[in-house]
């Protein structure tokens, strides 16, 4: 019989998108919050809401006891975890089954058995499924780590039992880093998971990350719904997913698919998961581990399959069969999934919290999909993971999911806090991820110093001076209309103009010649003539129009006497002014900004949870200075310069912004 009302235990965008399929099944939901959720969004979607503690998760939505009474209250029959938080917890599903809640998910006995990467490697091997070679009891000691490292062959990798998320995971080329990172490994899983247990395996080079939804019910039926690449990632956290991929065979496609279900059925498994596999160039693949529950990038297998994966897990959490066989299940089209995030990528991806004073995703259109969680006005706050929403695209083939996903990109307006969009930009527009030759080492071989912002081309700054005078001509309108003059006629056009691209001190100068009529704008920079048709006006953030006659979207606003343009992860800031301005500009002098470096900055908002150091002591580069912490994630500054402390500005316990300073040194 099917569920009246479910409760669900986490928040955010996943708590939102569980809510929708409820409500379009008829199921009335029941939302849990934080101090820090009061007013989100999932809170205001859910029928229901019950205050569950203080902000930080331990103390929340990590309290089992404050969940199954929620449940209890509101008399919810069922309980879905959505992912992260409990959901992969045994014992959460366990205590939830014996209180008479349906768990929205696989039983306890699954959990367990699939969440110790060495038990789950030991019945994959069982259940005949492909497995890397590795030592699968737990090591010891680093000593212990090194002898089997050598025996197994370089490079290879060092997990922890219980890790997931990049955490406790570490890969070694040689005995110092074999043993210096088992050391690591350990201590970084124990004070995650709880659990210090750490083995080695073979790491497979220039490897894909490649996995395969299933899903079973409690008859004994289990599907596959095809794979997904997820091999774009940053320091092992998936940053762009798609599916099917472009680089398996369909052979290899299948006998994954068939190894994933031989996993799922030997440990009987009901409900949706995940098994992931690292791929080779061969086409070699090995099991990685199972995930016991909805994956963050499940909307792109519901965009290839137009199945419900949420609606499957509650239809067979209430004891219904799967209602298609394997071979209903049909591939259409491509999907590709970004996780737009709220972080820094020009400062390491730091993470970015505060208001969003500006939320404007793409708009709706056949192909185009938005999960999320958060509402322009609402808060971002530093308790949490950094997820803003997840943009996917969906066309008849990976070239159109890339064509959507580029202009949905450039579509999304995200502001007073940073994103990740830019890089995301940038990412989609690289030739290499176009053509498909992705692995998961694509960020850090195409971006090895971090991420500074998409190159700036001759042609598209030829464009974008284009574009940027089409809208000083827009802004020049609008002031004569304000002050009341004759506005429209060619004498009140200027016909030749300077493009300023850069800040002082960093200017490029580009002449350009302007014409301006009612069917649009005709513009000449460097030789190279750009017709530029919009409706765009003053305030309007987003720019759609034609150029050439081929369509464009892109973001502009006015910053002081700046206009800033972002395009496919281009940041483009210049000014607009006539000839003779243009010559006075360059003589200005230059003021060049003051010098930092005596001064130890927070480089992004969150909460100073240790100062490492005293006045008056004495500090040699790359020493720990400080921690800081924000979205779980721990930031440890280190001295970048020998020198003397000085003074103390921030202390341990306080919220930081943003450039505050913490501590001021004198040269040693």
């Amino acid at each position: 019989m099917m569920f009246q009302k479910i409760l669900i235990a986490n928040r955010g965008e996943i708590a939102c998108r569980i809510i929708k399929t409820a409500r379009q099944m008829g199921i009335k939901t029941v939302a849990v919050y934080s101090d820090a959720d009061r007013e989100a969004r999932h809170v205001e979607l859910a029928d229901e809401s019950v205050y569950i503690g203080p902000a930080p998760s331990r103390e929340s939505y990590l309290v089992i006891n404050h969940l199954i009474e929620a449940c209890r209250a509101t008399g919810a029959q069922a309980i879905h975890p959505g992912y992260g938080f409990l959901s992969e917890n045994e014992e959460f599903a366990r205590l939830v089954e014996e209180q008479g809640i349906v768990f929205i998910g696989p039983k306890h006995e699954a959990i367990a058995a699939m969440g110790d990467k060495i038990a789950s490697k030991k019945l994959a091997e069982q259940a005949k499924v492909n497995t890397i070679p590795g030592h699968n009891e737990a090591i010891a000691s680093a000593e212990q780590a090194v002898e089997i490292a050598k025996k197994i062959g370089y490079p290879v990798m060092i997990k922890a039992s219980a890790g997931g998320g990049g955490k406790g995971l570490r890969v070694a080329h040689s005995e110092a880093e074999a043993f210096e990172g088992f050391t690591s490994c350990q201590n970084e899983a124990r004070n995650s998971f709880g659990d210090d247990r750490v083995f080695i395996e073979k790491f497979v080079e220039e490897p894909r990350h490649i996995e395969i939804q299933i899903l079973g019910d409690s008859f004994g039926n289990i599907v596959y719904l095809w794979e997904r690449e997820c091999s774009i990632q940053r320091r092992h956290q998936k940053v762009i997913e798609e599916a099917p991929s472009a680089f398996i065979t369909e052979q290899t496609r299948k006998a994954m698919g068939e190894q994933a279900v031989a996993l799922a059925r030997a440990v009987k498994y009901q409900s949706a998961g995940t098994v992931e596999f690292v791929v080779g160039q061969d086409q070699s693949f090995y099991f990685l581990e199972m995930n016991t529950r909805l994956q963050v990038e499940h909307p792109v297998t519901e965009m290839i399959t137009g199945i419900d994966l949420v609606e499957q897990m509650i239809r067979v959490a209430a004891g219904e069969k799967l209602s298609f066989a394997q071979e209903d299940i049909k591939r259409n089209g491509w999907a590709i999934e970004c996780r737009i995030n709220a972080e820094d990528p020009y400062r390491q991806f730091l993470p970015s919290t505060g208001r969003l004073v500006k939320y404007q995703p793409p708009p709706a259109s056949e192909g185009v999909r938005v999960d999320t969680g958060v509402y322009e006005g609402g808060e971002i706050p530093m308790f949490y993971d950094s997820m803003i929403a997840k943009l996917i695209t969906h066309g008849k083939n990976r070239e159109q999911a890339i064509t959507k996903m580029q202009t949905a990109l450039n579509q999304f307006v995200i502001q007073g806090i940073d994103s990740n969009i830019p890089f995301q930009s940038t990412l989609m527009n690289h030739p290499d991820f176009q053509s498909g030759k992705i692995n998961t080492g694509f960020i850090s071989k195409h971006f090895p110093k971090g991420f500074t912002g998409a190159d700036l081309d001759k042609d598209t700054k030829q464009l974008l001076c284009a574009i940027t005078a089409s809208i000083h001509l827009q802004y020049i309108e609008r002031s004569g209309h304000i002050s009341g003059q004759l506005i429209g006629h060619a004498s009140d056009v200027p016909s030749q103009l300077t493009v300023v691209i850069g800040e002082h001190g960093h200017q490029e100068y580009v002449d350009i010649e302007v014409q301006a009529n009612s069917d649009g704008d005709h513009i000449i920079v460097e030789s190279k003539e750009f017709d530029i048709n919009s409706n765009w006006r003053p305030g309007q953030i987003v720019f759609a129009g034609l150029v050439n006659n081929s369509p464009i979207v892109l973001q502009a606003q006015r910053e002081s006497i700046f206009y800033v343009l972002t395009y496919n992860g281009i940041t483009f800031k210049a000014m607009v002014m006539s000839r003779s301005k243009a010559l006075l500009q360059k003589l200005m002098p230059f003021k060049a900004p003051p010098d930092m470096s005596q001064y130890l900055l927070s480089p992004m908002p969150g909460l100073l949870s240790e100062v490492c150091v005293v006045v008056g002591q004495h500090v040699q580069v790359g020493q720990k200075l400080a921690t800081i912490e924000a979205m779980k994630m721990e930031n440890v500054l280190t001295a970048q310069n020998e020198g003397v402390v000085a003074q103390i500005l921030a202390n341990s316990g306080e919220s930081l912004a943003v450039d505050q300073i913490i501590i001021r040194f004198d040269k040693g």
